[in-house]
């Protein structure tokens, strides 16, 4: 429904005052009366269907328009400052601490601390961890209910897609070596045509930009199921292991890895795998540490998974007491010092 009302025209400073809707006059102002034509004009005033409806409409004035009306003392009106917030009845009234930082200042509202948020986790964060096998079925894996050992060629190629079509562009790859490849000291690990290898140079063929994480341990590759290489005592070798995961990390670069995980908690082994990788030329490979892994039952479904349970004994002399906090600090710095680009925490 309109209303009619009519109106001469108002103009001053050579400002059509019909255009502007909302706008005060002000009394110093000189202002003229003018007729326009011979008829009258109407101005028509709609209201609008939406009452919720807050926004501004435009008034088609140009930008020397709305400057002159300003300048003339004609200001648009906006709503008023809002008063101070009361507080309750009996509160004390205090002077204000003399503090030049107040941390809550930055907490006061949902936008503020959306805006200083520290930390924001988003698909692109994640790094999805896939099972991969020699075989062209995908197969279940017993103890890890809805997980799959994917076919290197197929179901890994459609998994890594799906990830892709979510956000999830990292990925790390864990191998199911066949038993007949498994040795003593895991020559396997750094077969430049390996599973792994293979692997990543298909992936990297079909999504260059994907980032792919490997592990780097030998417990895949070892006929005794162990991290490094056993001594006929039961003893685990630290720093031959070391020799063989720095040519496990190199071969895995060479073939297009992003990140190299060592995940085997022998002493010393990302500093030397950081030297074996710079003296390849591998200088812009990432190093992911498991700078704290520890002797958990919780990795009973991985191993088997990877068909990587130790033939005998068990793995508490290379990874940590779950009890010992003080030494994963320790094992931390020693990792960052040796030039570990990532740091993880395995329980």
């Amino acid at each position: 429904m309109a209303s009619t009302l009519v109106k001469p025209q108002w103009s001053f400073g050579g400002v059509d005052c019909r255009r502007h809707a909302g706008l005060k006059p002000s009394p110093s102002a000189k202002l003229s009366l003018s007729q326009a034509g011979s008829g009258r004009r109407s101005l028509v005033v709609r209201a609008s269907e939406n009452r919720n409806d807050r926004s501004i409409k435009k008034l088609g004035m140009t930008d020397a328009e709305c400057e002159a009306a300003v300048v003339a003392g004609n200001v648009p009106e906006a709503p008023p400052v809002p008063p101070k917030p009361a507080a309750p009845t009996g509160t004390p009234v205090v002077p204000s601490l003399p503090l030049s930082r107040r941390p809550r200042r930055n907490r006061r509202s949902p936008a503020l601390r959306s805006a200083f948020q520290e930390t924001n986790l988003s698909p692109a964060n994640f790094v999805y961890p896939l099972f991969i096998h020699e075989g062209e079925e995908d197969t279940p894996i017993g103890a890890m209910p809805g997980c799959y050992r994917l076919g290197w060629r197929h179901g890994l190629v459609e998994e890594v897609a799906k990830a892709r079509d979510v956000g999830v562009n990292s990925i790390v790859l864990f191998p199911k070596v066949p038993d007949a490849l498994k040795s003593p000291t895991g020559v396997e690990a750094y077969n430049d045509n390996g599973l792994v290898p293979r692997t990543i140079r298909l992936l990297k063929d079909k999504y260059p930009d994907l980032v792919i994480y490997t592990d780097v341990a030998l417990d895949p590759y070892s006929s005794d199921g162990h991290d490094g290489i056993v001594r006929e005592d039961g003893v685990i070798m630290n720093d031959e292991t070391v020799h063989q995961l720095c040519k496990q990390a190199v071969s895995q670069a060479r073939a297009g890895a992003d990140v190299v995980s060592p995940s085997d908690m022998m002493d010393g082994r990302v500093g030397a795998i950081r030297a074996a990788l710079d003296a390849e030329g591998f200088h812009h490979v990432s190093i992911m540490s498991y700078t704290a892994k520890y002797a958990s039952s919780f990795y009973g479904p991985f191993r088997e998974a990877l068909d990587s349970n130790p033939r005998f004994g068990d793995k508490k002399t290379y990874q940590m007491n779950p009890a010992n906090y003080r030494e994963a600090l320790i094992e931390t710095r020693e990792d960052e010092s040796e030039g570990a680009d990532i740091l993880l925490v395995k329980i």
